[in-house]
Order: structure tokens, then C-alpha cells, then sequence
């Protein structure tokens, strides 16, 4: 069976712009994507599942990872860990699927400095005043951590240079978002680039 460019996606963008909603879109349509699972050091949650909604770890196991270099990325958040496993993407590529990961901007940046031949998708509203107001709509903040939102959004809109493809999610068109990534998979899968993914291990 011939084997296709192998491709690993990054997709990022600021809270509220719908990056779940798009994925899952996605991932229905269809089989050969594989989404890379994050590994956390938070306890499971009901009706979360080890190895789909997360990996769940023990602190120790968490920094073995680290200290082998088997995450592409990591965080401390809130006193518990999170990071990208590296074995899930190797697999995926192996398996000649497409890796897909959802992180945050940061995240992204870290990642493009480790695999430098990753595609990087931004997914964002047609305004930036969109993600503010949806939001708002989920009434889970308030005003003034709003404007610490945006501000940090802003922020987050200043990496745009740095992301291969910007994806427009508008409110009650995810079917035209999911379209615009699939052209960007033809295309990136069709391209005669030699991408190369350093995944190695080792301290």
C-alpha cells in the first residue's frame, strides 16, 4: 500500500472559537485522523475515560516523561500537569493516519520549534469581538476576567504570522470550517515536501 506524506496538524486558537466543536466535526468525517490524547496529572472526572478523554498519570509518571523527552509539550497548570505524548503521534504516522493536535497557542510555539514541519492551523471567528461574545453567552465570567480575556487574546492574535493556515469558524457554519481543513489536508497530503518529525527519545 503506497504511503502518503505524513502530516501532523496543531490546532490552536483563543477560547471560545469553537476548536472542539471543529475537531469533532472533523474526526466524523473522517478515518485516517487520529487526536493525539493529552496526558494530565488531574484526577478523571465521571464519565471520563483513560485513554480517550485523557491519559491520566501519576505525578511520578508524568515527570518520567518529561525526563525521557516523550512529551512534545507540557504545562503546569493549576498544580497539575499537561502534555502531548509523543508514542500516540508516532503511532498515528506508522499507521499512515494524520496526527492532530489541539493545543494552546504556546503550545503551538513549542511544538513548531520541536517539529518544525508540523501544519499549523489557527481557528478563529470572522472578529475577534466574536470570541468575546460567545463568550459572554456562556455567563461563566465576569466582566472584568472578560478584559483579561481579551487582552490575552490579543495577544494570542499577535502569533497569527507564525501559523500556517487561518480557519474561519463562524457561529452555525462548523460544515464550512471542517471544508476549509480538508483542503488544507489535500493539499499538505498532495505536496511533494519531504516533512521529517523528529519524535526520538532520550535524555
Amino acid at each position: 500500500m503506497k504511503k502518503h506524506n505524513p502530516l501532523v496538524l496543531v490546532v490552536s486558537g483563543s477560547s471560545g472559537a469553537g476548536k472542539d466543536t471543529v475537531i469533532d466535526a472533523l474526526m466524523k468525517r473522517h478515518r485516517n485522523l487520529v487526536h493525539i490524547t493529552t496526558a494530565t496529572t488531574r484526577a478523571p472526572r465521571e464519565n471520563e475515560i483513560d485513554g480517550v478523554s485523557y491519559y491520566f498519570k501519576t505525578e511520578k509518571e508524568f515527570k518520567t516523561l518529561i525526563e525521557h523527552n516523550e512529551l512534545l509539550e507540557y504545562a503546569h497548570v493549576y498544580d497539575k500537569w499537561y502534555g502531548v505524548p509523543k508514542q500516540p503521534v508516532r503511532d498515528a504516522l506508522a499507521s499512515d493516519k494524520i496526527a492532530i493536535i489541539k493545543v494552546d497557542v504556546q503550545g503551538a510555539m513549542t511544538i513548531k520549534g520541536k517539529l518544525p514541519d508540523a501544519v499549523l492551523l489557527f481557528i478563529m471567528p470572522p472578529r475577534i469581538e466574536d470570541i468575546i461574545n460567545r463568550l459572554k453567552a456562556r455567563g461563566t465570567e465576569t466582566e472584568e476576567q472578560l478584559k483579561i480575556r481579551f487582552e490575552a487574546i490579543k495577544k494570542e492574535y499577535e502569533t497569527l504570522p507564525e501559523f500556517n493556515y487561518m480557519i474561519i469558524n463562524a457561529d452555525g457554519k462548523v460544515d464550512e470550517a471542517v471544508e476549509q481543513i480538508e483542503k488544507v489536508i489535500r493539499s499538505e497530503r498532495r505536496s511533494k515536501k519531504i516533512r521529517n518529525y523528529d519524535l526520538s527519545s532520550g535524555k
